[in-house]
């Protein structure tokens, strides 16, 4: 029994001492949660991500992105009365207030205004119901499966929801707008038809986290606290969605710094010529124009493979698809590059075709 219980001690001190690979997964105070890296959308953290939920203010990302992408930002909007009285936070607009599209998008952003959202809705969609209509469209493209929008603006509604996992892809589509990555990332904003500057209510961004490029904040009693943020270090960019959290500024720091330790950008292929067997036709000759990275923790980098599949495929403008390369992990497909062909031959020619061409005008030869 001594020897037995011996035996248990040293299990336990063995268990408790062994050093570990990378650190335990973050816990957060969110019912639902999402981390995500963004140039390839890699998963890294989730807790019940793709879970339906109210989500409130984190809303007016669509609603940014869409004004954004609507070509309008330099007309001017008109508040209407049902803006003005639109309930819960506000940029304080007047009935009959004129503002630029661009003023109001910030007031959208960075300060949660629901006058301003209306505001939007109505100019862009000529009606908050037609810009809507355009919502639900565009999260429908973007493939956000579990998201149905009612208004602009995020105040509850029984048929208004999203999901963690929806709400950081809709935020990884915005940040490759460079308008909404700047509207994000704002830290003040002062519009000419105001006398005072807008300051942003994401604390990650103006206060608390270093590394914060961007976010929405978002709350009502119904829903709680609803958050989406981005960061940047050491050359990554993560995003990061919380739903019902009463912690969420320390929820998100504490997934960013996790992430940041535990994962890194690794280069898994690079552009170049690659060689591709078509069985009796033999090899064919193409290029990868893009090298590859993707975020691995420690142990992943030497469980990444690649297979080259041979197909023939045109696209608009006459480039010739030969191939595809894909990239597995643990015999997962991670991702995807196309291979095209060598075009080298061809360019010559028309280069000689042009030269040939030129002489002719210049000695009228025919």
């Amino acid at each position: 029994m001594r020897y037995l219980s011996l035996l248990l001690i040293f299990i336990l001190c063995f268990t408790f001492f062994i050093p570990m690979n990378g650190h335990a997964a973050p816990g957060v105070s969110a019912h639902n949660a999402v981390l995500i890296e963004q140039s390839t959308g890699r998963i890294l953290y989730e807790k019940d991500a793709h879970e339906k939920q109210n989500i409130a203010s984190i809303t007016k990302i669509m609603t940014a992105i869409i004004a954004i992408e609507s070509g309008k930002m330099d007309e001017i909007a008109t508040a209407s009365r049902k803006a003005v009285y639109t309930e819960g936070s506000s940029i304080y607009l007047e009935q009959g207030e004129k503002m630029p599209l661009e003023d109001l998008v910030y007031g959208l952003m960075l300060r949660s205004g629901n006058d301003a959202a209306v505001t939007i809705a109505e100019h862009v969609g000529g009606s908050e119901e037609g810009f809507v209509y355009l919502m639900n469209e565009k999260a429908d493209w973007l493939g956000m499966t579990n998201t149905h929008f009612d208004n602009p603006h995020g105040l509850d509604s029984d048929t208004h929801y999203s999901s963690a996992y929806d709400m950081a892809l809709l935020m990884r589509y915005a940040m490759d707008n460079d308008i909404f990555k700047t509207i994000s990332s704002t830290k003040m904003y002062k519009s000419e038809k105001r006398t005072y500057s807008w300051k942003n209510k994401n604390k990650l961004l103006t206060a608390y986290y270093k590394y914060c490029t961007g976010g929405k904040t978002g709350f009502t009693k119904k829903t709680g606290r609803t958050l989406v943020s981005t960061a940047s270090k050491d050359g990554m960019d993560l995003i990061a969605v919380t739903l019902n959290a009463p912690d969420d500024w320390r929820d998100h720091m504490q997934m960013y710094e996790w992430g940041f330790d535990n994962y890194k950008m690794e280069s898994i292929g690079e552009e170049g010529i690659i060689n591709i067997p078509f069985g009796q036709e033999g090899m064919k000759q193409g290029s990868i124009q893009e090298n590859i990275v993707f975020p691995l923790n420690n142990s992943e980098q030497a469980a990444i493979r690649s297979e080259i599949t041979p197909f023939t495929e045109t696209l608009p403008g006459n480039q010739h698809i030969i191939g595809k390369q894909i990239y597995y992990l643990n015999d997962e497909p991670i991702y995807e590059v196309a291979i095209f062909q060598e075009e080298k031959i061809e360019q010559e020619d028309s280069f000689l075709s042009q030269l040939a061409f030129i002489v002719k005008q210049i000695f009228r030869m025919d």
